[in-house]
């Protein structure tokens, strides 16, 4: 596969490519903003690997995390109570990208239920995007 639906090309990936060690050796594997966006497709199976992914994000980074995964958390997370949580402890972020996102915009307000409802909305809108042509 030479291209991924909605990611960047593999120069770009490979320039935010994350390296880890297993065994001694380094392994290079995709970026989790990159992962993330590679994922969501209209496959029930992604959805769920989608959610825990960044959660794993937000449990490991919240401690000191950079602009740049506060604003990913800000964009990504799938969970209304850890989206309210992440928007009430990064309220200036969240603020400033709350027009973009409809549930960001209600995690702000506590509106849990609405902030489910909105989540929904979003994943089944990008489930359609995953239908068309690559």
């Amino acid at each position: 596969m030479t291209k991924l639906r909605g990611v960047a090309d593999f120069d770009d990936l490979w320039q935010r490519r994350t390296t880890i060690e297993v065994e001694g050796e380094p392994v290079d594997l995709m970026g989790i903003e990159d992962l993330v966006r590679a994922k969501k497709t209209q496959r029930d199976k992604d959805w769920p690997m989608i959610q825990r992914l960044i959660e794993q994000s937000y449990f490991r980074g919240s401690q000191n995390p950079s602009a740049p995964a506060v604003d990913f958390w800000l964009r990504e997370l799938q969970t209304p109570e850890l989206l309210a949580e992440a928007a009430g402890a990064y309220a200036e972020r969240a603020n400033a990208i709350a027009a973009e996102r409809p549930a960001l915009a209600a995690a702000l307000r506590r509106d849990i239920e609405q902030v489910g409802e909105l989540l929904e909305a979003e994943e089944r809108a990008e489930r359609t995007r995953g239908q068309g042509p690559m």
